[in-house]
């Protein structure tokens, strides 16, 4: 039996909804992130992160962008390479 696919997404695709939405390739990405994320929420997906992404994180000069992708990391279930 296949268990749950574990992804991993860096900050620019966290960020990706935040660019200029009127090119095609951004639009798409963005899309495809959202999709991704829909699937770690349902738990169809699990989302695999490490302290790296906090401390990206965390240097991110936007408070809002900031602070939306960090509560999202709450749906991780690798962090540092341990399970959460």
């Amino acid at each position: 039996m296949i268990g749950i696919q574990r992804v991993y997404l860096d900050n620019c695709c966290f960020n990706r909804p935040y660019d200029d939405q009127r090119q095609l390739r951004v639009e798409l990405e963005t899309k495809a992130k959202l999709f991704i994320q829909q699937l770690i929420v349902s738990g169809t997906l699990e989302l695999a992160m490490s302290y790296i992404s906090e401390l990206e994180n965390r240097d991110n000069p936007f408070s809002v962008r900031r602070i939306t992708i960090r509560d999202f990391f709450k749906y991780a279930v690798v962090l540092g390479g341990y399970t959460a």
